[in-house]
């Protein structure tokens, strides 16, 4: 009894991880300019909603790719470096590694082609990019004996390259500065095994390589900041800063992929998604008495409404005009209605202001429906809004739902 309870408990708890991982947009109003004012956004990707991430890892993808082929071809080219340059007893040293070196990069180039929508793939083919240089440099200062370093030509440039190709990335700076660091070391390492640590050229180096680090996390942030940016102005309503209808559509199939994927892993079962569809009652009329400015102003205020009263991993959206869609992650028929109830009494009681700070009344009619993992996103938001049709004959101001309560 008791472990059956531990395990229910393990399973609620991993549950709730999974509904926050789905989180909301970027708040309402927040806006994410090109510059040192959106550091929290570039520093980690702690704040970055699902879909971003998504859309992170296919641009991120297109840049795996290109530096991936322009390292799988100068790869064998140094071979040929190598047999010129250096001698036959250290070229065996080399060779190996280079061709070792050559195919593991058209592995990870491959993982890449065939990993569009697999965001952990794409962040690990990335991190690989940088890594196998690294770790084939570290392979031929401990193999190689230590009289014969000098004559490698051109490896110790590798730590410089690799930081450098740092800024290629829309990498957070958080990622970037763990990845500079460890080259940071590899340095350190390369200079201690030449006996050039804390000489004057060592350290000449090492300032070069750490002013390189600096540009480059500089070119991380900007990169990344201009990317949020572009996502945002791409799928965001730009009066009420909610998801617009292409963004929501988008987001529908990717909670209905993970409701499957869910229900395949988990023996609880997929997760229950409820989609609420919102119209404010007789808008029309507050255009035509109070102006579109005043119109505009209630657009947004009803949208932070919609927000207090959802929760982090719900998502919200216009979805034209004064009709909005609220999707809530988890909640099954009944605690729909129920929340959808909670937002009408909400906009019934808020005090919508005009511009001469005179109330507003106003209500909103609600349909409200399930979604189902196996049927196209837009038979969901049909029923929504046919219930939401007969919510506004029935009288407005009311909550209706699309189909009865399961028994």
């Amino acid at each position: 009894m008791i472990f059956s309870k531990l395990k229910e408990t393990r399973n609620s708890d991993r549950r709730a991880r999974q509904l926050d991982l789905l989180a909301e947009p970027p708040e309402a109003g927040h806006e994410l300019f090109v510059g040192f004012s959106s550091l929290r956004d570039t520093f980690s990707s702690r704040h970055h909603s699902r879909d971003f991430a998504f859309a992170h890892a296919r641009y991120l993808r297109s840049r795996v790719l290109a530096l991936g082929i322009i390292f799988a071809v100068l790869s064998p080219l140094w071979i040929v470096v190598d047999a010129l340059v250096l001698p036959a007893t250290l070229l065996r040293y080399t060779l190996v590694g280079r061709v070792v070196l050559m195919l593991s990069l058209v592995v990870v180039l491959l993982l890449a082609l065939f990993s569009q929508e697999r965001i952990r793939r794409i962040r690990f083919c990335a991190s690989m990019l940088l890594a196998l240089p690294a770790a084939f440099y570290t392979l031929v200062l401990v193999m190689l004996p230590s009289n014969e370093l000098h004559n490698l030509v051109g490896y110790s440039f590798i730590p410089f390259l690799l930081v450098a190709s740092l800024s290629v990335f829309p990498f957070t700076l958080l990622e970037s500065l763990f990845a500079g660091i460890a080259l940071l070391a590899l340095l350190v390492f390369s200079q201690i095994v030449d006996g050039s640590w804390l000489t004057g050229r060592g350290v000449e180096a090492f300032w070069l390589l750490s002013s390189l680090l600096a540009v480059s996390m500089a070119a991380n942030h900007f990169q990344l900041s201009l990317l949020l940016r572009l996502y945002r102005q791409a799928t965001h309503d730009p009066l009420t800063g909610l998801f617009n209808r292409g963004a929501l559509e988008v987001h529908l199939d990717k909670i209905q992929a993970w409701q499957r994927d869910t229900e395949r892993l988990d023996c609880a079962g997929s997760v229950p998604c409820s989609l609420l569809m919102l119209d404010l009652d007789e808008f029309k009329q507050i255009n035509d008495t109070f102006g579109h400015s005043v119109g505009d102003g209630v657009l947004s205020q009803f949208a932070d409404v919609l927000v207090r009263q959802t929760r982090k991993h719900d998502c919200t959206a216009r979805y034209g005009g004064e009709e909005f869609v609220v999707l809530l992650l988890g909640s099954d028929h009944a605690g729909a209605m129920e929340i959808a109830e909670r937002i009408r009494f909400a906009v019934e009681s808020f005090e919508f202001l005009d511009c001469e700070q005179q109330r507003i009344p106003l209500t909103t009619s609600i349909g409200v429906t399930q979604l189902r993992q196996d049927e196209p996103a837009q038979d969901a938001l049909r029923r929504a809004d046919d219930a939401l049709y007969r919510a506004k004959h029935a009288g407005r101001n009311c909550v209706m739902a699309s189909e009865p309560p399961p028994s």
